[in-house]
């Protein structure tokens, strides 16, 4: 029965094990769980009821466009294009959150989905955070729809009044099919004529009022968020079932993990990455928390490093000024991009593969790892110097952050880094802007477990009261023989690995996984002790147990004491027949327990027995007397 609490809080309190306060914590956190989940059904009933036209692929045009695609898909990207498809066709407005690491394809799958809407003859929006984002995204789209009668238009600051004038008119009316665009797409002046899907990416960058306008332009379009790092909010809905979710976990063929560093800053270290670098013919982004802070680093460079050249870029600038200076470092007339963090969504720019931040400490989690992504997106191996004050102590959530960022260096970990993040943060009301504190007294695992349950018992239409949210699976039958049951620690030495056993464990049912996992022990840890043999038999004495719905079975040298959970019993008709019958030595006392009068003067004897019972009565509730 054990569950991850999340977050290493040393102010957590503990509860007694056995004690009342743990099930009044659970007791009242039932209702409150309850009424979420209401709330959760009912925003997804309405989703499901909603209504959309089915969207038809034209297979040949369709085949044609995703030929176009230079890379070859990963299984996992044709995985979230084929649910995405079939969301369209399907006639219910779709929902789907695709959670892939930077640089796994998440733009493919939008441009697929996109290419269908379009040639259906409806138009859709793409809104992204920044306006280089925008840029990026726009020339993607004109490239990957050369040739086809699809219109395309770009909306952020770097579009002249007049052109912004001229795209919003074509929305209205119908000429533009697709438009790629920051927040400046939730103005209330825009309007669309028919808009099909609506793709968010990055939509963690987004406030609450861009969110709210969200919601009203999503009520009726097929949306499609994507997000290397979601927002413990999003992920928490995707992950109770409320909106599917697709992850892209497999990494593009010959990609390499970026090798991360984090150190107090060091001139030598800094300069030595930076030439390095230049020097195998790359190039390399310098980021910075603040904009003032760009003028000491400019000036660090010129003295210290004066072999690179470098260009400096903040989302202050003109908007062709930003232009400009992005194209430049992009055609490779620049060493160096210092800039702050607006580069960290999406930009693509695969010759870059060295990055270094200064005072990593003041970024999010989230930002360290898009800022991370955006280099090592080719062939060659990356790295990313995270630089930390010398003279400032770090803070515990500061070095909590940079601590996971430095264990996550696999490909592919976005997905871990949010969950990490929920850790860190929590979770939030789904519902509402408040913080969901509750969540702190049971911890975050067990909390999304109840949560999942009370979802599906509204789901399966169970409106009644129930004893426990969490009592009708994962109840724990008590068994007592008198014997050690348990994972000795000279046999496995190593607590974690010990507690993930004993996890695992909980999880089986089946004889023969049972068996599996004994097999398993054996291989790894050598012959097994009495105790762990006893230990996988009260496993599958457990599993009889529920079934015979016995909550605790208390054996001695002369036989055994049952209680039955809630006095109840699956096939009360065979139970009686049994009590009625002398030779079974069996009676049933006043209090509703059975006694078994038997002779096991061993505590193997009483193990051996009781599985033997407690098989006998699992077969008699299910009505199999042979």
């Amino acid at each position: 029965m054990l569950s991850r609490y999340g977050e290493a809080d040393s102010r957590v309190q503990l509860d007694r094990l056995g004690g009342a306060a743990w099930q009044a914590k659970k007791a009242r956190l039932k209702n409150r769980i309850r009424m979420m989940a209401d709330q959760l059904i009912s925003i997804a009933a309405s989703r499901a009821l909603s209504r959309a036209e089915p969207v038809a692929i034209a297979p040949g045009a369709y085949e044609e466009f995703a030929a176009r695609f230079q890379f070859e898909e990963t299984e996992d990207q044709l995985a979230a294009i084929g649910a995405v498809m079939d969301d369209m066709a399907s006639g219910r407005v779709m929902d789907r959150l695709i959670c892939g690491d930077v640089g796994f394809g998440k733009t493919e799958v939008a441009l697929r989905a996109a290419f269908v809407m379009a040639m259906a003859g409806r138009q859709v929006a793409v809104v992204v955070p920044t306006t280089l984002l925008a840029r990026q995204h726009y020339r993607n789209f004109v490239e990957r729809f050369a040739g086809l009668p699809v219109k395309i238009a770009h909306a952020s600051r770097l579009v002249s009044a007049r052109e912004m004038k001229k795209t919003r008119q074509g929305l209205k009316n119908g000429t533009i099919d697709i438009v790629i665009g920051t927040h400046a797409l939730l103005a209330r002046g825009t309007g669309f004529d028919d808009l099909g899907l609506l793709v968010i990416d990055e939509e963690q960058h987004f406030g609450v009022a861009h969110k709210e306008r969200l919601k009203e332009i999503k009520n009726s379009v097929h949306v499609l968020t994507l997000s290397a790092t979601p927002i413990p909010r999003t992920l928490q809905m995707a992950l109770t079932g409320v909106r599917d979710l697709s992850l892209l976990a497999t990494a593009p063929v010959d990609r390499l993990a970026v090798r991360t560093f984090i150190a107090p800053f060091d001139a030598l270290s800094v300069r030595e990455a930076l030439l390095r670098e230049k020097y195998r013919g790359g190039q390399s982004f310098y980021v910075v928390p603040r904009i003032r802070d760009q003028d000491k680093i400019a000036e660090f460079l010129r003295e210290q490093v004066p072999e690179v050249s470098f260009v400096i870029a903040h989302g202050q600038m003109a908007a062709g000024e930003l232009d400009d200076i992005m194209n430049e470092f992009y055609e490779g007339k620049f060493d160096v991009l210092l800039s702050t963090s607006i580069v960290e969504s999406g930009l693509d720019i695969p010759n870059a593969n060295t990055l270094v931040v200064h005072r990593a400490e003041m970024f999010g989690l989230a930002q360290l790892y898009q800022i991370r992504g955006r280099i090592g997106r080719s062939k060659i191996r990356a790295y990313a110097l995270f630089t930390v004050s010398a003279s400032q102590t770090l803070g515990e959530q500061a070095q909590r952050r940079l601590q996971v960022l430095q264990s996550l260096d696999s490909l592919g970990a976005g997905f871990q880094l949010a969950s990490h993040d929920m850790d860190i943060r929590g979770a939030g009301n789904l519902l509402g802007d408040e913080q969901s504190g509750h969540i702190r007294e049971v911890g975050y695992e067990l909390y999304q477990s109840m949560l999942e349950e009370a979802v599906a018992d509204l789901r399966a239409g169970d409106e009644g009261e129930q004893e426990d949210l969490d009592s009708s699976k994962n109840w724990s039958p008590q068994i007592f023989v008198g014997m050690p049951v348990m994972i000795p620690s000279d046999y496995v030495p190593d607590l974690q690995v010990r507690m993930q056993l004993y996890r695992r464990l909980g999880d089986l049912s089946d004889r023969g996984e049972i068996e599996a996992f004994g097999a398993e022990m054996i291989d790894r840890f050598g012959p097994l002790p009495e105790s762990v043999e006893a230990l996988l038999k009260i496993i599958l004495v457990k599993s009889f147990c529920r079934t015979a719905n016995v909550e605790k079975v208390e054996a001695g040298p002369k036989g055994a004491i049952v209680t039955l959970r809630n006095n109840t019993f699956p096939n009360p008709e065979e139970l009686i027949k049994l009590v009625a019958d002398p030779a079974s030595g069996l009676r049933l006392k006043p209090d509703h327990r059975l006694v078994f009068s038997r002779n096991w003067p061993t505590p193997r004897d009483r193990l051996l027995g009781v599985a033997q019972l407690m098989l006998h009565m699992a077969r008699l509730s299910e009505g199999k007397t042979g």
